[in-house]
């Protein structure tokens, strides 16, 4: 596959992506959140959670350019196969985490019987904390693969992880902040009992989405100023 742009570390600008998350939301609140509900139908629906969040992005792109769109390009299916293989390798990175824990436990139920064996704690914290570490780092890593398959089309997965390592590089902690308090306000909604989550969810989507198209449109400014000096010489 021929990939048509150029990684590079992106200037991540934290605040502004919140600032226009919060005023597309406000603007157009009623249109969004019909489109949240279908991200959450399809979300129901096996391995097409993240397709259905892709395709969530997309329509926020068309609302903010002032485009037409409507809630149902939510179900659709176009890009269903990248976002199918990257579920299944995330599936199966969990999985493989969790066996060498699954198999000091047999160990320890089937050598100590009902006690707890002291030596299990010894090995497990520490397991435990770098299963976490190594989640955390993948899924920071990992940010930008849902722009690039949404938004520049990038079927390859390989090709988006190795691409979305470069475009976040030395900016881990900020999109883990970024990622904490979007998380935050965004589960609001708890305090009206769970049903205010319909309102305030959202916005993590919408968020999300602005911090993808400033990097996108970080990395086709870069493109374009290279035609511009090719053509020039």
């Amino acid at each position: 596959m021929n990939v048509n742009f150029t990684a590079k570390p992106i200037n991540f600008k934290l605040g502004e992506y919140m600032s226009k998350g919060f005023e597309l939301l406000k603007k157009d609140f009623g249109n969004i959140f019909v489109a949240f509900l279908c991200c959450f139908v399809m979300a129901i629906i096996p391995f097409c959670g993240m397709l259905g969040a892709g395709n969530f992005y997309l329509y926020l792109r068309k609302l903010n350019k002032g485009q037409q769109a409507s809630p149902g390009e939510i179900f659709n299916f176009d890009r269903f196969m990248p976002y199918f293989i990257l579920q299944l390798i995330v599936i199966g990175g969990i999985i493989a985490l969790y066996i060498p824990l699954g198999i000091v436990m047999i160990t320890a139920g089937a050598l100590a019987g009902d006690e707890p064996a002291a030596w299990v704690s010894v090995i497990m914290i520490p397991y435990v904390i770098f299963m976490y570490a190594a989640i955390f780092y993948f899924v920071l890593k990992g940010f930008y693969i849902p722009a690039l398959i949404s938004f520049k089309n990038v079927t390859d997965i390989k090709t988006a992880w190795n691409a979305s390592k470069i475009m976040t590089k030395d900016n881990l902690l900020s999109i883990f902040l970024f990622s904490l308090v979007v998380g935050i306000l965004s589960q609001i909604g708890v305090i009206a009992c769970g049903i205010g989550l319909l309102a305030t969810l959202p916005f993590m989507y919408v968020a999300n989405y602005f911090a993808y198209e400033d990097a996108i449109t970080q990395i086709e400014h870069d493109e374009i100023s290279e035609i511009g000096i090719q053509e020039k010489y």
